[in-house]
């Protein structure tokens, strides 16, 4: 009896699951101008409504940390992005192997 063997299923990281709907409200937009932008925008809307709640008055340090990252140093940037992606990282699902 030979079983087959399957790759387990991999869970997508937070940051992976942003960007899947990040495209999900670019392919809502269809054919809008600056959909791409729009898609951000509201994105960056939710996320500044968290922070004001979450972070209380500290909220704008926090963003503009990042802000400052991506400004002047865009390659530190994408790596702090590549280490929250699940390419470099095997976490399997939680739960049983099918």
């Amino acid at each position: 009896m030979s079983r087959e063997y399957q790759t387990p299923p991999v869970e997508l990281t937070p940051l992976e699951k942003t960007e899947s709907l990040y495209d999900e409200i670019v392919e809502w937009y269809a054919d809008a101008g600056e959909k791409e932008q729009r898609a951000a925008a509201k994105l960056l809307m939710v996320a500044l409504d968290k922070f004001a709640i979450y972070e209380g008055h500290n909220w704008h340090s926090l963003v503009m940390e990042y802000v400052d990252i991506l400004k002047h140093d865009p390659e530190k940037f994408q790596k702090i992005l590549l280490s929250n992606r699940g390419e470099l990282k095997e976490k399997p699902v939680s739960g049983p192997l099918q």
